[in-house]
């Protein structure tokens, strides 16, 4: 008994020889579209009132709690958050946060104020603050660029 095996059975391969490589067209397409989506919202993340911060080379604060937002932008409007308060708008607002607080861990103020602005208003500011009782306040500013020092120096 014999068998024959016919060579036109079976699968053959015509063309070309079936493709080893993963195709990485359709992962080029999902990570560029993820790439635009980032760069989209990016800016919308950044804080909503525009202020241009005063430059210092201290370091960042610890928090254990969603910090206050107080900003007055240049043209001395106040703002908690995102929203724009006035006079005794304003007053009430911060007896509001100041009453909500534990006293055994006090929520931490960031004030953030524009460069161009009297330092006496922000001083009225933080004087409404302190009397109403929050008096863990930060004055948030921009990093200063770290200066760029060689190997060695020598003066003559």
């Amino acid at each position: 008994m014999g068998m024959s095996i016919d060579p036109g059975s079976g699968r053959r391969m015509r063309g070309r020889p079936p493709m080893s490589e993963i195709n990485v067209t359709p992962f080029v397409d999902v990570m560029l579209v993820l790439l635009i989506i980032f760069m989209v919202t990016a800016p919308l993340l950044v804080a909503g009132v525009p202020v241009n911060l005063p430059e210092s080379s201290a370091n960042a604060l610890e928090q254990d709690q969603e910090p206050v937002q107080i900003s007055i932008d240049e043209d001395g409007r106040v703002y908690i958050d995102d929203e724009e308060l006035r006079g005794p708008d304003l007053v009430a607002r911060l007896q509001d946060i100041a009453a909500d607080q534990d006293p055994a861990n006090p929520r931490q103020i960031m004030l953030r104020g524009d460069t161009t602005l009297d330092y006496g208003f922000i001083m009225e500011v933080m004087g409404e603050l302190n009397r109403v009782g929050l008096n863990k306040v930060s004055m948030v500013t921009k990093s200063r660029p770290q200066p760029v020092t060689t190997g060695s120096s020598e003066t003559e």
